[in-house]
């Protein structure tokens, strides 16, 4: 609990002010954790020229406050701990108690990213013994139409009746961290559900993406016709009849439909670029991270949009991490699991995934065996944990005792009737799992697809079809729900990929319209 703040889920902006008392972000709370071994920058507001002392761990550190009000300091960086108190001192004093230095992720994307540790498979034992040392920061929904300094939310200790509503890909990954580094661990969690990417991008990094001018278009046209008198007569009226309709529907025996939503302006709806970078995103920088996950892609698996994904995720990254100043913040991501969908949209947001990957310090998930056919939510979330902890001990802790990924191609040849990819990540040896390898097609220049044979050449695959004496290109689980039977030795799943950039039925790069 804050000592000397009234208003402890504000950030006090110009009350402060008024009453020259020193605040806090929320993000600086009883239970936060602080990324250890970096430099911790501490921020906030006070009376215009008011002398602020920060102090933990034996260090002070004194800063007067602009004349705007603003101020901040950095602690020099601090080991791993538990239980330490941070104190703030202006004309009032604030104590932090419990607060922790481990590590520290943010989470961010959609639903599968917020999809709860009570909903996910082996939820029970999960809340039974949840692990105290790890913290998770929720940060609520706020989309907002430029970049904000506050945010509502709340540091919360993983105990049993908190953890249920934790992130579980988060406290999965965070569990694994805690128990290979023996470390606090916390997780921001800033996700929310049936979002876009371009939400999330700052409108300043997408203005001049090509191929998102449309959508911008169509945004200014919504916002310029927009009257919010008119929205709320018509927000109105369907709350009148909602009723009715519930009650139709019970005697139909169908579905009850979903409440009426109020209107908001578009330049705040969740879906407008740059509103979730703006609320959700900029008011955490610069809390100092040791790196980023992200789960997202769901709400751009069209084949309209997933074209513009492989220019989208990568501009994310950057995007962030130049916010940050880090430009080699470790990022990153999930790939789409494996769901029954129409046309090849996933698999070209997967394949923008793994082309991400070009990007340094930047890592995936593949989940191609951990959704399920019907199902947008798929439960094993804890593997994508697991999967996403191998990759930081591989690649941001610098673990060499861990295999960080599953096979990703990384050149291919023609040999004889043959088609030879070879794979990264094959360390601990390629292996087909369940049996023989499946999930491969092969096609000449006659660009039609016939199933192939694949055979396993120690860090490559051979490929081949008598039909097709003279391969030009191969793929390999590229459907919505494939059979994906290659895996690495420490048993985790060959990405999917194609080796042609054929064009895909019914895709687009001209432009998006807004939803």
């Amino acid at each position: 609990m804050l000592r000397a703040v009234r208003f402890p889920l504000l950030f006090a902006g110009a009350l402060g002010c008024l009453r020259a008392e020193v605040s806090l972000p929320v993000l600086f709370s009883d239970h936060m954790v602080l990324q250890r071994d970096s430099v911790v920058p501490v921020w906030g507001r006070a009376a215009p020229q008011e002398e602020v002392v920060v102090a933990m761990l034996g260090q002070q550190k004194t800063v007067r406050a602009s004349a705007t009000g603003d101020w901040k300091v950095r602690l020099d960086p601090m080991p791993a701990i538990r239980g330490a108190r941070l104190t703030v001192s202006g004309t009032n004093r604030i104590a932090l108690d419990d607060v922790c230095v481990g590590e520290v992720w943010l989470c961010s994307g959609q639903s599968n990213m917020g999809f709860r540790v009570s909903r996910a498979a082996g939820a029970k034992e999960l809340i039974r013994d949840a692990n105290r040392s790890i913290r998770q920061f929720t940060v609520e929904l706020a989309p907002a139409a430029a970049p904000a300094k506050t945010i509502r939310g709340r540091w919360e200790v993983a105990a049993p009746e908190a953890v249920a509503m934790f992130s579980a890909v988060g406290y999965c990954f965070a569990l694994e961290l805690a128990a290979r580094l023996g470390v606090p661990v916390g997780i921001i969690n800033a996700s929310s559900g049936g979002t876009l990417i371009e939400a999330w991008t700052s409108l300043a990094a997408q203005k001049d993406l090509p191929g998102l001018d449309a959508t911008l278009e169509a945004w200014n046209k919504r916002m310029l016709a927009w009257d919010p008198a008119v929205a709320q007569r018509r927000f109105e009226k369907l709350e009148a009849a909602y009723p009715a309709a519930v009650a139709k529907a019970k005697a139909a025996g169908t579905k009850a439909p979903r409440p009426p939503r109020r209107a908001v302006a578009p330049d705040v709806d969740p879906d407008h670029p740059g509103t979730l970078f703006n609320g959700m995103i900029a008011p955490l920088v610069p809390y100092t991270l040791r790196g980023v996950l992200w789960y997202q892609g769901e709400s751009n698996g069209t084949i309209e949009r997933a074209h513009l994904y492989r220019s989208q995720l990568p501009l994310l990254v950057e995007d962030w991490r130049h916010a940050w100043d880090r430009p080699d913040l470790p990022f990153a991501w999930v790939q789409l699991p494996n769901i029954v969908r129409d046309g090849e949209g996933w698999p070209l947001v997967r394949e923008a995934m793994r082309q991400g990957l070009r990007l340094p310090h930047t890592g995936m998930a593949v989940t191609i065996d951990l959704g399920e056919p019907d199902n947008l939510h798929p439960p094993r979330k804890r593997e994508v944990g697991q999967r996403l902890a191998r990759w930081a001990f591989a690649d941001v802790y610098g673990l060499r005792d861990v295999v960080g990924a599953g096979p990703v191609p990384e050149r291919h040849h023609v040999e004889n009737d043959r088609m030879v990819i070879r794979f990264g990540h094959a360390a601990a040896g390629l292996v087909a799992k369940g049996g023989a390898l499946a999930g491969f097609v092969v096609a000449g220049a006659d660009r039609v697809w016939r199933t192939a044979k694949a055979e396993i050449k120690g860090a490559a695959v051979e490929v081949f079809n008598p039909e097709v004496p003279h391969p030009v290109a191969v793929r390999y689980g590229w459907k919505d729900d494939p059979v994906c039977t290659l895996f690495n030795g420490a048993g985790l799943p060959a990405s999917p990929f194609r080796t042609d950039d054929w064009p895909v039925a019914g895709a687009t790069t001209t432009g998006l319209t807004a939803k």
